[in-house]
Formats: structure tokens, C-alpha cells, sequence
């Protein structure tokens, strides 16, 4: 078991739990493994929690997230990005849209943290295997579940202020010059399976950049953003009803259609995607209207989809310079370049 695990005793985890106002007279006997699993990022821990006294209503498991030991470095701030998620969006989140956190800890710079969420395998499940597609009915369910998060923190007092942070201008230039860098030793390593016409548009899209910013500057209609939401990463109920959407390590603030390019335009393969895209637009708009969003059109969503599709070609190349499976960043490349030509946003460039 990683070392973090070992710190999650019954005397710790009874004192989380009091709390969360989920344990009173009881208290935690034992703490077990049920079982264990790496993920590309991180380490999944399901515990087994007993008890000694009165404990109705105390969970008989928890899921224990902690970053795997290899990731633990400066520089990488995934799992201190989830950490202050949990502790400044998710207690101002609507109930049943993201699992229950009972425990966010660490966040500097390279230092452990963990997280001690709800258990939802006896209730909930991941749509289906990846990479395989879910139906269309999933599909409906998970984006209509991305909405109503979305609604919940469109335009909200708090973004840029206690719930994340605006880039700056500075941030922006920053990082397409680093990109740039990127870029380069992208195109060392990846020899002639990038063609010509598709280094030019990149070259394109870093000139361009400065002025494509201009929609973010607005700073109007933007929401927090997951940041990596395929359809894999959200719990979806047996029967009927919307998920809990998890995996928050790269949540920011920006425009709703990031999430969705990222999930469809990214993800899925040229005939999927063109039989569901314009449906799910359809779904995810009706669902910000009936949850409060105004001012916001069909057109407007159209406009910001294509633009969050242009962008996203920039991540294939950050996620091989990660060291991201190739299995995973080269089947990403092919497809958002795909969606590119089909929504025509290499006229977005000028």
C-alpha cells in the first residue's frame, strides 16, 4: 500500500468522520484494504471501515486517493489541484454532482496529499470500458450532469476570486511561448508523423494566440471547467438519473465548451462524433437554460465549441511531453485534428 495509506488509521479516520458529522457515539475499530490500483497519475486505495459502538449511517467503505510515488515532484500540482478543489468548489457545489470529499490534505508544491472520498461502487458505475463509447443515452446523462455543474458556477461571484484564478495576459503569453518550446521537441520526436500542412497549422495557431485570447478576456459566461472530462470520468447511477462527476486534478476557470470539445470532439472517432455532436450541444444548452444560465445562445455555444476544438490541439503535444502513453496522446492527435477539418476552425485563424 502506498505510505499515505498507512496514515488513514482508526484514530485518524475516526476523528475525520465525527467531523463530517457522519459518526457520533461510534468510533472506527478497523481500517482495511479491499483493494488497490494505479491509475496514469495516481493511486486508488478502497478501504474496509469497522466500528465499535453506534454507527448508523457511517460508511462500511472509502475511496483513498494519493499520488503515486514517481509523480511526487515539484512541477506537477495535479493532486494539490484536486485537494483545493475539494476544499474551495466542492462544498458550494449542489449535492449529488461529484462524490462526497470527508478529507482533502496537502497542498504545497511537491508534497504528499491525499484524499478520502465516498465510495460509490455498490451504487454507481463508469459507463463503459475504455476506450469504448457509451450509448447515446449515457452520453445525455453525462453531459446533462456537466451542465448542471457548469450552471452551478456560471458567471458566480467567486470565480477568480476564492474559486480559482484568472489567467493574466502575462500567463497567456507565457504559456504559448512555452508551448512553442514544446512544440519543438515534439516535432524531434515525433520525426515526419507530423505532416507539413499540420506544423503550419500549429505555427499558425501560436501567432494567432494573442488574438484567440480575446474571448477568454471577456471573462463573461465562463464556469469552472474539469479540464479532462471524458465520458470515463464520470459515475453514472443503475437506471436513470445524472452522475457524479470525479478526477478534478485539472479544473480551472474558462468557457463550459472546453469540457465538451474536450470530451467529444477529442475522444470520439469521425462517425460518432458526427451523429451525436449537435444532439449533445442541443442537451448540454437546454440543460443551462433550465438551470438558471441566461444571456448565453445556441450560436454562442457553437462559437465557443469551435474555439475550445482549436485550442485542444495544443494538448496531445503537452500530454507526450509528460510522458502520457502513446497510446493515449497519439490517438487524441488524430482525432481533435480530424474535428478541426470537419468544423472548419482552421478558419477561426484568419
Amino acid at each position: 500500500m502506498d505510505p499515505v495509506a498507512t496514515r488513514i488509521d482508526a484514530d485518524a479516520l475516526t476523528g475525520i468522520l465525527q467531523r463530517a458529522g457522519i459518526l457520533h457515539a461510534g468510533r472506527v475499530r478497523e481500517v482495511g484494504v479491499l483493494e488497490a490500483r494505479d491509475t496514469v497519475l495516481s493511486s486508488i486505495v478502497r478501504l474496509r471501515v469497522g466500528y465499535d459502538g453506534e454507527a448508523d449511517g457511517a460508511p462500511a467503505s472509502l475511496v483513498l486517493k494519493t499520488q503515486l510515488p514517481e509523480r511526487l515532484q515539484a512541477g506537477w500540482d495535479g493532486g494539490r489541484q484536486e485537494v483545493a478543489f475539494y476544499r474551495e468548489v466542492a462544498p458550494a457545489t449542489p449535492p449529488g454532482l461529484l462524490p462526497r470529499c470527508f478529507d482533502a490534505a496537502g497542498e504545497g508544491d511537491g508534497q504528499p496529499w491525499h484524499l478520502l472520498l465516498e465510495d460509490l461502487t455498490d451504487t454507481h458505475a463508469i459507463a463503459t470500458t475504455w476506450p469504448l463509447p457509451p450509448t447515446e443515452g449515457q452520453c445525455q446523462r453525462i453531459v446533462r450532469t456537466l451542465a448542471r455543474f457548469h450552471a452551478a458556477w456560471w458567471d458566480h461571484a467567486r470565480l477568480g476570486v476564492s474559486a480559482g484564478r484568472w489567467a493574466t495576459p502575462a500567463d497567456l503569453e507565457g504559456m504559448l511561448s512555452s508551448f512553442e518550446e514544446r512544440f519543438a521537441s515534439f516535432l524531434e520526436r515525433t520525426g515526419d508523423l507530423v505532416t507539413p500542412e499540420r506544423r503550419r497549422l500549429y505555427e499558425r495557431l501560436i501567432d494567432a494566440g494573442p488574438r484567440l485570447h480575446a474571448r477568454y478576456a471577456t471573462h463573461r459566461h465562463m464556469t469552472i471547467v474539469h479540464g479532462d472530462a471524458h465520458v470515463w470520468n464520470c459515475f453514472l447511477p443503475a437506471g436513470e438519473g445524472g452522475g457524479r462527476l470525479f478526477d478534478w486534478d485539472a479544473w480551472r476557470v474558462d468557457t463550459g465548451a472546453d469540457d465538451l470539445a474536450y470530451m467529444i470532439a477529442m475522444h470520439w472517432y469521425p462517425e460518432r462524433r458526427r451523429l451525436l455532436e449537435h444532439r449533445l450541444l442541443d442537451a448540454y444548452h437546454d440543460t443551462l437554460l433550465a438551470h438558471g444560465v441566461a444571456g448565453y445562445g445556441r450560436s454562442a455555444l457553437d462559437d465557443d465549441y469551435r474555439l475550445s476544438v482549436l485550442w485542444l490541439i495544443l494538448r496531445p503535444v503537452w500530454q507526450a511531453g509528460f510522458d502520457v502513453p502513446p497510446r493515449i496522446w497519439w490517438n487524441n492527435y488524430e482525432r481533435i485534428l480530424l474535428a478541426v477539418d470537419d468544423l472548419g476552425c482552421r478558419e477561426l485563424l484568419g
